[in-house]
């Protein structure tokens, strides 16, 4: 099977965001994303931003267009955002994310009205009827095929420190789950989801590929779920493996940190130096570590077991790297990861408010909700970084 991985501008970045709609007084998700959509109709047609619906009638997935900085992305997100609040506000639906809701039950959630939901649903029974979860993707521009994977093998180094960065699902239909980002141990239950496997070159995965839709496991390469995958539609490494990021900061810092380690990667390979994958034992210990522990994980950081506090390593990385990242114009963003470790993820924000409220998960959700509207924006966090 050839798949052709399109031409994309180097470094150029895009993101999708997932979002929960909620009642605004009970917190507990509604199914109202088809009348949101109905109700922007074509308004949104022209602009940069797209604003679609998702596999639960509880989501809307906001998409920015294709940017040379993740500044001018983050943007599209908040016109986006801006464009849906005149639609929700009125009718008292609240936007929120996370990677999961904290007490929402999957048998009251309801599937949209797509063909593919539905043969998903089919297909996956239990597992996919529980797939209340919400991510954020962010692609990064490839200039070159033979880059694809190399790269996508050096980055599975730095998923347990993105996944801890962003977990966000301490909670899980009303209990409380012992893992900060529980999302990423229920998605990884579905088909084609989980970890990459450890391909080395475009024609490896071009066989893959061959095996799966000839053997009826998947249509296409967009069934393909894995935490990092290839975009070839797109020219792009795409990153899945994020839990929901709870305020408009926080998305811009982590995704600065995946264009950054794009960047950084590609121009090893420029140079001609070879990227280190870690081994494939130790890249799903790792996850597992960042989604029990969070920013508090340690990690396997290198291919003879070295380990270290990812907090900690992640601060090195922003040193390292900060260079790349001034290159690329997002040297403010890229430090707001500093932030998140200064200040703890919505993960840790979540149980602090649980605890507070006696562990009512309504607070919880409340919290999030007025996280997620009063900011601070990003222009306020950049605006504190350069104090």
């Amino acid at each position: 099977m050839t798949v052709p991985f399109a031409t994309s501008t180097r470094s150029s970045v895009g993101i999708e965001w997932e979002i929960m709609l909620a009642d605004e007084q009970t917190g507990d998700l509604v199914p109202r994303a088809p009348d949101v959509l109905a109700a922007l109709g074509d308004e949104t047609s022209l602009e940069r931003h797209t604003i679609t619906g998702e596999l639960l009638t509880n989501t809307i997935e906001v998409t920015s267009g294709v940017g040379d900085t993740v500044a001018a992305v983050v943007d599209d997100i908040a016109d986006a955002l801006t464009d849906i609040r005149t639609i929700t506000d009125p009718r008292g639906i609240a936007l929120l994310c996370a990677g999961s809701h904290p007490f929402a039950q999957w048998y009251d959630q309801g599937v949209t009205d797509k063909t593919r939901y539905h043969k998903l649903i089919e297909r996956t029974q239990w597992w996919g009827r529980n797939m209340m979860i919400w991510g954020i993707h962010v692609h990064v521009g490839v200039d070159d095929v033979n880059k694809v994977f190399p790269i996508i093998g050096a980055l599975t180094a730095y998923l347990p420190h993105l996944q801890a960065l962003s977990a966000s699902s301490p909670f899980w239909a009303g209990e409380r789950t012992g893992y900060a980002s529980n999302r990423a141990l229920v998605f990884q239950q579905l088909p084609t989801a989980g970890l990459p496997w450890p391909l080395t070159s475009w024609a490896e995965y071009e066989a893959y590929l061959d095996d799966m839709v000839r053997t009826g496991v998947m249509e296409d390469a967009t069934e393909v779920r894995w935490d990092i995958r290839p975009a070839p539609r797109w020219g792009t490494i795409e990153v899945r493996a994020c839990d929901g990021m709870s305020t408009l900061p926080e998305l811009a810092a982590v995704a600065a940190l995946v264009q950054v380690l794009v960047e950084h990667f590609s121009r090893e390979l420029d140079a001609g130096r070879e990227l280190t994958a870690l081994q494939p034992w130790f890249v799903r210990e790792n996850k597992w570590r960042a989604a029990r522990y969070g920013t508090e994980a340690r990690v396997i950081v290198d291919r003879a077991g070295t380990q270290r506090p990812v907090a900690d390593h992640l601060r090195e990385t922003l040193a390292a790297l900060e260079p790349v990242a001034l290159d690329l114009h997002c040297a403010r963003e890229f430090a707001g990861v500093g932030r998140i470790l200064d200040g703890g993820g919505s993960s840790s924000r979540q149980l602090l408010v649980a605890d507070a409220a006696g562990g009512d998960l309504r607070e919880v959700v409340h919290h999030l909700i007025r996280e997620f509207r009063a900011g601070p924006t990003l222009h306020e966090h950049l605006a504190g970084l350069a104090d």
